[in-house]
């Protein structure tokens, strides 16, 4: 089978198709082929030496969805054939047949394309522990979603709608502004603009619940003076540092809290996922798709990735 093999670390370039050896599962694991593959923004920064201990070679990437062709003998519950998304894999998610334990794969309905299954595990994982795992949200309140258009962004969009919050989403762009609105968000702004942040503060004067916020080195210090009482900022994404005046943080008993989906425990993991499959069955999700790449331009789909502003999820198709 061809799959993507990084040899060492460095650029987009180094991600390179190769003719590799099947898989063959062990006895708690499913071989699946794969019919769309989730690119992240997580696979650029390891392939760019973020874990210096990974070993080399690797095949990069954990999310996929296609079809179980084999199931290993202590596997009943999922048949040949089932289409299904991954949560995670042993052999590595950018390749024509991954591999994973049977508890990383999902059952996805007719319905759901498999490109859209491809869309689910980190952006809809990471939304959904955002949210509720991470942000404890109830219903009423008010959520901020920085960069909402991007994968994370539209899950947490239709998430926050299915529950019952009210959202507050910001976009760069007419088109992602206008992705959102169709998503659900009940108010959308431009991020790019300088009065944002206050017009947040029109929308909700007392301040906003939780911020899910993905690029903390530059929103953080703001996104303290928009906290309602007791107001929880959610940290998804950084990529600096940044100074924060602690104060805004103690006067409104605030929490910045972190999230790391890879952290989750497996029971939290089942509980999202078991979160996701009933959102998908009764139409509550609808996963958005916004780039497709052939496999072997895996290069340019990391590039993409990284410019910004992109909308939905950047998917490769083997």
């Amino acid at each position: 089978m061809k799959a993507i093999r990084v040899h060492r670390f460095g650029g987009p370039e180094v991600l390179q198709l190769e003719e590799v050896g099947d898989a063959k599962p062990g006895v708690t694991q499913v071989l699946i082929r794969a019919r769309a593959i989730g690119v992240n923004p997580v696979e650029t920064y390891l392939r760019a030496g973020m874990n210096p201990n990974l070993p080399l070679p690797y095949t990069p990437g954990t999310d996929a969805a296609g079809e179980v062709i084999e199931r290993g003998a202590a596997v009943h519950d999922i048949e040949v054939g089932a289409r299904v998304y991954t949560s995670g894999t042993i052999s590595g998610s950018y390749a024509e047949k991954v591999l994973c334990e049977a508890f990383d794969a999902h059952p996805l309905p007719d319905k759901i394309s498999f490109t859209q299954g491809a869309a689910m595990n980190v952006p809809y994982a990471t939304a959904y522990r955002a949210l509720f795992q991470r942000g404890a949200a109830v219903p009423g309140e008010t959520v901020l979603i920085h960069g909402a258009t991007g994968g994370v962004g539209t899950a947490a969009i239709q998430l926050a709608r299915a529950a019952g919050l009210r959202i507050i989403a910001t976009a760069g762009s007419p088109k992602g502004q206008e992705l959102a609105r169709q998503l659900g968000a009940h108010h959308v702004l431009d991020h790019h603009s300088p009065e944002a942040a206050a017009n947040v503060l029109k929308i909700a004067p007392k301040g906003v619940n939780i911020i899910l916020e993905m690029l903390a080195n530059v929103n953080l210090a703001s996104d303290l003076t928009l906290l309602a009482p007791r107001g929880r900022v959610i940290v998804i994404g950084n990529r600096g540092k940044i100074e924060i005046d602690a104060r805004e943080v103690m006067k409104r008993d605030a929490d910045i809290r972190g999230i790391l989906l890879f952290l989750a425990t497996p029971e939290e993991k089942a509980s999202i996922h078991a979160a996701l499959r009933a959102g998908l069955e009764t139409g509550a999700l609808n996963p958005v798709v916004g780039r497709e790449f052939p496999l072997a331009d895996a290069a340019k789909a990391h590039q993409f990735i990284m410019k910004g502003g992109a909308t939905g999820k950047v998917v490769l198709l083997p």
